[in-house]
């Protein structure tokens, strides 16, 4: 079986560009980071260990939402969980990683603030 046919095109579809293969991925991984919810998240457990209803209390945020964007990280593999009975505590996977990424982003965004915050073009929140 040709790899086109593994992932789900027609033999005789043309091969993926790898230029494009890389620049969806890294969107992705943006993507995840697009999120307020989500980057609140992650800056509390750079903090520490939390479980989800720490999370929530300190959010003020439903627990189904907090959940939902903690099962987004688990799978993007941004964070990881130890089962603990019941409860599972939150921890980022690689806090040096997200550190170093989220410094960059934010020295990045930081003299275009206003502007990045009132630009109508990336679309509405729920993008």
């Amino acid at each position: 079986m040709t790899s086109a046919a593994v992932r789900g095109r027609g033999a005789g579809a043309k091969p993926e560009n790898p230029r494009v293969a890389s620049a969806a991925a890294l969107a992705r991984f943006f993507k995840v980071l697009s999120d307020p919810t989500r980057l609140a998240i992650l800056h509390l457990l750079l903090e520490r260990e939390r479980s989800v209803g720490e999370l929530v209390e300190q959010l003020e945020v439903p627990q189904s939402r907090v959940s939902n964007h903690l099962a987004c990280l688990r799978w993007c593999q941004f964070v990881e969980v130890d089962r603990m009975s019941r409860r599972g505590i939150y921890r980022v996977a690689d806090p040096d990683k997200l550190r170093a990424v989220l410094a960059v982003a934010e020295a990045a965004s930081l003299e275009n603030c206003d502007h990045l915050s009132s630009c109508s073009r990336i679309g509405p929140d729920w993008v």
